[in-house]
C-alpha cells in the first residue's frame, strides 16, 4: 500500500459551491508571488548546520565522558533531535526534494536511523492530520488516546483518558516528558501494520538507532549516570517536541461528522498562528506559521512569513476568520480549552440506571454544552457547540 505524499494543496475537494474559487485564487496569487519555488541553497545550508550540531553533540558526550556535566550535552541534543524531526517533517512534504525516492531515502535516514523515529509511521499520521485537521473521528492528533479533546470524547472516555481528563490541563506538560518514548514506541508499534512501507527497512535503521543509541550511553557512562542521561534527553527532546506542535491546533474549533467546510476555511479556521521573529521562526521550526503550512504544506519553510501577509489579507478579503496569538498566549488557549473538555470529568453525574430521567441526563448534557469560553477565532465569548464547525 503506497503512503501518500504530503502534497495536497494541488487540488482541494470543496463541498461548497463557489469555495474551490476562493482557494484557486488564493493559489494564484501565492504562486504568482514565486512563494512556491524551491529554494535550494537554505535547505543546503539548514541540513548542512543541523549536522554539524548533531555530530558536535555527540563528539561532545564522548569527550566529556564520565561526568555530571554532560546531561547539559543531553538537554543540548534534546534541542538538535527536534530540529533533525523537523528537517525530516520538511522532507516529508517535498519542501527539500521534489522527487519521491530521494524524500523517503533521507526522510528515513534522518528519521529512523538519526533520533528513532519512525518515518513511515509519522507520515501515515501527518497525511491524515493534514487531510482533516481538527476533526474528532479522522485526524489522529485529537484522538482521544490520553487526553480529551472535546466534552464529548470526556463523556465517553474509559480507563486513562478519563482519570487523566480531570486535571488533563495541568498534567499535560508533565506528560509531554513522556512524549519522546511515545513516538519510538509508536514507530515499532506500527511496523506490524501493512500500511507502512518497507517495514523490513524501517525496521532495522529503527532497531540500529536503539542498539548503538544504547550502546554508546553504557559504553561510556556508568550505569546511574546513562540512565540520568537517557531520562534528561528524551524527556526535553519530548518537552520540545510536544512545545512545537500544541500551539498549532490545540484549542482552536474542531469539526465533527460528514459534512465539512471547503479546503482553504478547514486548514484556516482549525489553525492558529504565533507571532514572533527569527527565534521563534528557529524555535518552531517555521510551524508558526501554521495556516499558511496547512493551506501549502509543499512551501519550502522560509516562504511562510513571506506568504502570511498575502494570506492574511485574503482571508479578510473573503470574510474567513485568521486567528494568531503570541507563544505564550497559545498556550494559555490550549490549556484552557482542555481544561474546559476536561470539565464533564470533575462534575459527578449518576448512572443513568440510579434512578435520574434520561430526559434529565440529557438536559444536564446540553447545559454544559453549552458553558461559555473564549473563543480565540473570534475573539469574544462563545458557546462550545459554536467553537465545533460542522461544514453547514
Amino acid at each position: 500500500m503506497t503512503t501518500p505524499a504530503l502534497v495536497p494543496e494541488s487540488s482541494p475537494r470543496s463541498p461548497q459551491r463557489g469555495a474551490d474559487g476562493d482557494y484557486a485564487r488564493l493559489l494564484r496569487r501565492i504562486s504568482d508571488a514565486g512563494l512556491m519555488n524551491r529554494r535550494p541553497v537554505y535547505y543546503a545550508v539548514r541540513l548542512s548546520l543541523v549536522g554539524v550540531a548533531f555530530a558536535a553533540g555527540w563528539a561532545a558526550f564522548g569527550l566529556i565522558g564520565d561526568s555530571w556535566w554532560t546531561l547539559l550535552v543531553a538537554g543540548f541534543m534534546a534541542v538538535t533531535f527536534a530540529q533533525v524531526a523537523l528537517v525530516m517533517h520538511d522532507v516529508a512534504h517535498r519542501q527539500v526534494f521534489r522527487l519521491r525516492q530521494p524524500t523517503e531515502l533521507v526522510g528515513r535516514l534522518v528519521g529512523n536511523a538519526g533520533i528513532g523515529l519512525g518515518y513511515g509511521w509519522w507520515q501515515d499520521k501527518h497525511t491524515r492530520h493534514h487531510a482533516n485537521p481538527n476533526h474528532e473521528e479522522l485526524d489522529p492528533d485529537v484522538a482521544p488516546d490520553i487526553l480529551v479533546w472535546s466534552q464529548q470524547q470526556a463523556r465517553s472516555s474509559r480507563g486513562l483518558p478519563r482519570l487523566i481528563g480531570r486535571a488533563q490541563a495541568f498534567l499535560f506538560f508533565p506528560l509531554l516528558l513522556l512524549e519522546g518514548l511515545n513516538l519510538h514506541v509508536a514507530g515499532v508499534r506500527a511496523l506490524r501494520k501493512r500500511s507502512v512501507k518497507h517495514r523490513g527497512l524501517e525496521g532495522t535503521l529503527l532497531f540500529v538507532h536503539f542498539a548503538t543509541y544504547l550502546a554508546a550511553l553504557f559504553a561510556v557512562l556508568p550505569v546511574d549516570k546513562a540512565f540520568a542521561f537517557l531520562a534528561v534527553h528524551q524527556g526535553l527532546f519530548g518537552l520540545y517536541m510536544g512545545c512545537i506542535f500544541a500551539p498549532n491546533h490545540k484549542g482552536m474549533p474542531t469539526l465533527t461528522g460528514d459534512e465539512r467546510p471547503d479546503y482553504l476555511r478547514r486548514q484556516v479556521i482549525t489553525s492558529r498562528n504565533v507571532r514572533g521573529g527569527v527565534l521563534t521562526d528557529l524555535a518552531l521550526g517555521g510551524l508558526n506559521y501554521q495556516i499558511e503550512h496547512h493551506l501549502f504544506p509543499s512551501m519550502p519553510t522560509p516562504n511562510l512569513r513571506h506568504a502570511q501577509v498575502i494570506v492574511r489579507d485574503y482571508c479578510t478579503e473573503i470574510g474567513v476568520p485568521y486567528h494568531e496569538t503570541g507563544l505564550i498566549s497559545s498556550y494559555r488557549e490550549a490549556l484552557r480549552h482542555l481544561h474546559h473538555v476536561g470539565a464533564p470529568l470533575r462534575t459527578p453525574h449518576p448512572h443513568p440506571g440510579a434512578g435520574v430521567p434520561q430526559r434529565a441526563m440529557a438536559t444536564a448534557a446540553a447545559e454544559a454544552d453549552s458553558i461559555t469560553e473564549f473563543d480565540p477565532v473570534r475573539r469574544q465569548p462563545s458557546s462550545v457547540a459554536e467553537t465545533r464547525v460542522s461544514g453547514r
